[in-house]
């Protein structure tokens, strides 16, 4: 037996109200009093209506859906930036369209998904943009925000962790330490997150007379993994491995562990995100903090949800050291 579907007409016609006073009930944050909020309400439940947000978009002119673009649905940290955008969009009245991009930059057909579904806001994390995407976007009034990162040669706001302002207090731990024998194991080169993190870093310890051995890495456990076993294979042991993120770091210790190098006592292990994963026993990363929960309300706010932003702002926070067992 098929269902039947109660129109928003009908609610509206039982509850002596307009279709648009009916959509505007079911708009969070739509102006509406309470006597006819409570009267609408009571008639929905009776007709058991489901409001569609796709229709009432249609009504309202505004659907109330953001786009969210991610590229490494694999790195635990964007497991917990999903879960956390969702949460704080839900409790604002927004809800989000996903889309996994497999390429490196968003293509056409993505952005085109973004646009068919009317979102009112695009947020993108670790996929690269073109500056010709960007100024389309802007062109249909959708406010585009960088998470996680930046790029100075598009007109979009960003919202980040001061990665080199960070990677410079973990130099200085470092250096404190006297510890000599220094490696760091990249990200993805074309990421603003990784470069800055080499850059505070390296600098902080060649200013002080340091050298710091490199190794490029793609944020991935599997090849800093690989990079640390051949490193150990080649005879270096280092006093230090830097992760360039925490699922870095996480493959460096566990190839540390598996040839027997006793972590920290003989290789100090660091690393960067604070994932739930680096406070499980087995690991107890020590690690940088990002202050995630700030990052996704700046990047709300910056969207122009909460208020009207004008012009392009580069929002960078600060973070913590957490210590834990991998480090003395």
């Amino acid at each position: 037996m098929e269902k039947k579907v109660v129109s928003a007409m009908e609610v509206a016609r039982l509850a002596n109200v307009s279709q648009s006073t009916v959509s505007r009930v079911f708009t969070p944050g739509a102006s509406v009093s309470e006597k006819t909020r409570q009267k609408v309400l009571k008639v929905a439940e009776e007709l058991n209506y489901q409001p569609n947000a796709l229709a009432r978009g249609l009504i309202t002119k505004k659907t109330n859906l953001v786009g969210l673009a991610m590229k490494d649905i694999q790195n635990p940290f964007y497991h917990e930036v999903l879960g956390i955008f969702t949460k704080k969009l839900r409790a604002k009245g927004y809800s989000v369209l996903f889309v996994y991009t497999e390429n490196e930059e968003i293509q056409q057909e993505e952005i085109n998904h973004f646009l068919e579904y009317n979102v009112e806001a695009i947020i993108v994390t670790d996929a690269l943009l073109s500056s010709n995407v960007v100024k389309k976007l802007q062109n249909n009034n959708i406010p585009v925000t960088l998470f996680n990162r930046y790029d100075k040669n598009l007109q979009c706001h960003s919202v980040s962790c001061d990665n080199i302002s960070a990677a410079k207090e973990i130099a200085a731990y470092v250096y404190e330490k006297n510890y000599k024998d220094i490696v760091f194991i990249t990200g993805k080169l074309n990421t603003s997150t990784s470069r800055d993190r080499q850059k505070g870093f390296t600098d902080f310890l060649t200013s002080k007379g340091l050298n710091v051995t490199t190794l490029e890495g793609d944020y991935t456990y599997d090849k800093s993994f690989h990079l640390t076993k051949n490193m150990i294979k080649n005879g270096h042991t280092p006093e230090v491995i830097f992760g360039a993120n925490d699922i870095t770091a996480l493959g460096a210790l566990d190839a540390l562990k598996e040839a027997g190098i006793s972590v920290p006592d003989e290789t100090v292990v660091i690393g960067f995100d604070d994932i739930k994963m680096s406070s499980w026993p087995h690991y107890a990363l020590s690690t940088w903090v990002q202050p995630i929960e700030q990052m996704v309300d700046e990047t709300i706010h910056l969207l122009a949800l909460d208020s009207d932003s004008s012009g392009p702002q580069t929002v960078k926070l600060k973070g913590h050291f957490i210590h834990r067992e991998t480090t003395k």
